[in-house]
């Protein structure tokens, strides 16, 4: 998961069954055969049996849908994060050719980020987080009152996506653009995530973040924006930047303006849900104030809005014990490595005061979200305004999860806070 740099390449996986490694110097392995497809509807409803069950027959299969290796141990995919060397994100490095749109700080690798990387780490730094983060719960408190003047309402339109909206324009020192406009652009980028599943994705997608490229592109020529991230970055770009480098920057923008949105909106809207389906743990968190950290962290874990990464092998290596040749690629299940029971002690259960709580849920190192500290303060405003809020929150209707392999999160989360 990545709330404010987004989860970067998709999984781009297809549907299909778990099977024996169609390679000849594998057939002495004794692998269990297992079925998972990421868009059954009972999967992407609740996709934690059967990762449960892939974690502890098969930690290392090989999925003839994907053409990948599925991980889902937390070792072994903190272990291969690590690993720059022999594993890619950098898809150029196995001779990929990789569109100049897609390059940012999170498609690339080291040593060849961490000058864009440095420099947007170095801006976030210099924001004033506990002043972002009270405006958000300024703002989560006005859209909890608005919501409750009605009968019902989707978490999702009406208070998970505005309040993203607002926080991550607010960061970057921008104007919120029309929130149903820059919705729809959003979601293609989500959707085109997926673009194995359903070739059609691709081209919405790539029309959608060529319409970012020319908001962020206005926003670097404006420079009289005194304040924000971004004129941050753009003040202390070097002075002897080239035209790529200068390209890298834009598009980490452009990545984190839109996928600091979709992750914040989905992570918002599991951590609702979890709340309403958990009314104990939502009573604690309104009775007890100093989990509200904890629990940011916690519901993260629990049901993450980013369902992995994938990674390419440069060199033919070994994960787990499991030969995997040069040029294979492996993805990393992060809603099964975050429920791992040998990292995490009863990890189906929702413990709010969790403490060792290092979960994958935005990413590991290099590639980690730059903006992890915004995206928790984003979450702690919402938690907080609905724990002083004068009633709880209460599911109202059919929650319909978005199809996707790439992204776990609500298309309609419908909830009341009447009581």
């Amino acid at each position: 998961m990545s709330p404010v740099t987004g989860p970067g390449p998709g999984l781009n996986t297809g549907p299909g069954p778990l099977c024996h490694p169609p390679r000849d110097h594998l057939e002495t392995l004794v692998l269990p055969v297992l079925t998972y497809d990421p868009l059954d509807p009972a999967t992407v409803n609740n996709p934690y049996p059967a990762l449960a069950a892939l974690r502890e027959q098969a930690p290392m299969s090989w999925h003839d849908g994907m053409s990948s290796w599925l991980v889902t141990r937390y070792a072994d995919c903190t272990a291969v994060l690590r690993d720059h060397t022999v594993f890619a994100r950098d898809r150029r490095r196995t001779g990929a050719a990789v569109p100049a749109a897609s390059l940012s700080v999170q498609s690339l690798d080291p040593p060849d980020q961490a000058g864009v990387r440095s420099l947007f780490m170095n801006a976030l730094r210099a924001q004033d987080l506990p002043a972002l983060e009270a405006r958000a719960r300024d703002r989560a408190a006005g859209l909890l009152h608005a919501a409750a003047e009605q009968p019902l309402f989707d978490v999702m339109t009406e208070l998970a996506a505005p309040l993203s909206l607002s926080l991550v324009c607010d960061l970057l020192g921008v104007d919120e653009p029309p929130l149903a406009e820059f919705a729809a652009a959003s979601d293609a980028i989500m959707r085109s995530m997926d673009g194995g599943l359903d070739p059609a994705l691709v081209e919405p997608g790539r029309r959608a973040r060529e319409e970012l490229t020319t908001l962020v592109d206005s926003w670097f020529a404006d420079t009289g924006r005194p304040s924000g991230l971004l004129a941050h970055v753009r003040t202390r770009t070097p002075a002897g930047a080239g035209e790529t480098e200068e390209l890298f920057i834009r598009n980490t923008a452009r990545v984190m303006f839109q996928g600091g949105y979709s992750t914040m909106t989905a992570a918002l809207g599991n951590a609702l849900h979890t709340l309403t389906r958990h009314p104990d743990a939502q009573y604690r968190l309104r009775s007890e104030p100093r989990v509200v950290p904890w629990a940011a962290e916690e519901l993260v874990r629990f049901d993450g809005p980013v369902q992995g990464t994938s990674r390419t092998a440069i060199h033919a290596t070994t994960i787990a014990g499991i030969p995997i040749p040069a040029g294979d690629t492996v993805v990393l299940l992060f809603t099964a490595a975050n429920r791992d029971p040998a990292r995490f002690p009863t990890p189906d259960q929702l413990l709010l005061d969790r403490r060792d709580n290092r979960h994958l849920g935005y990413g590991w190192g290099t590639h980690s979200c730059i903006g992890t500290r915004a995206a928790q303060a984003c979450l702690r405003a919402a938690l907080d305004a609905l724990r002083t809020h004068p009633t709880p929150l209460r599911p109202a209707g059919t929650a319909r999860r978005q199809p996707s392999a790439t992204m776990r999160t609500f298309a309609v989360l419908p909830a009341t806070l009447h009581p």
